[in-house]
């Protein structure tokens, strides 16, 4: 037989061995769970930042790209005036040539292309 004070005794002896969660740092075991990535988070997660990598890399690409376009423009445009000139050059020098023939005939005409021994 147990006496009142030696049960009460007993019962704060086997509840003080009993650690209580403290509500003041009290984690929900979703939040736990969270903190420890799992092996498809880690993935997931490197994934991500691959992704995010990759997309700048396409980003920079295209910008690239664009310029190189531009440049590509502009070359197309030189060619274009170059082309222009040599068609001019070569119509002048076409023109010379036929007054140069024409000279050429008028001072026969005229006598004036025989030299005097």
């Amino acid at each position: 037989m147990t006496t009142p004070e030696y049960n009460e005794w007993w019962v704060r002896r086997i509840n003080d061995n009993i650690h209580k969660p403290s509500h003041e740092n009290s984690q929900s075991i979703e939040e736990y769970l969270r903190v420890v990535p799992s092996e498809l988070e880690i993935i997931k997660q490197d994934f991500e930042r691959r992704n995010a990598e990759l997309e700048k890399k396409i980003e920079q690409m295209e910008e690239e790209k664009m310029n190189l376009r531009l440049d590509v423009d502009v070359q197309k445009l030189e060619v274009k005036r170059l082309r222009k000139g040599k068609t001019k050059a070569k119509e002048d020098l076409d023109s010379l040539k036929t007054e140069y023939k024409k000279l050429g005939l008028s001072m026969r005409t005229a006598g004036l292309g025989k030299t005097l021994k």
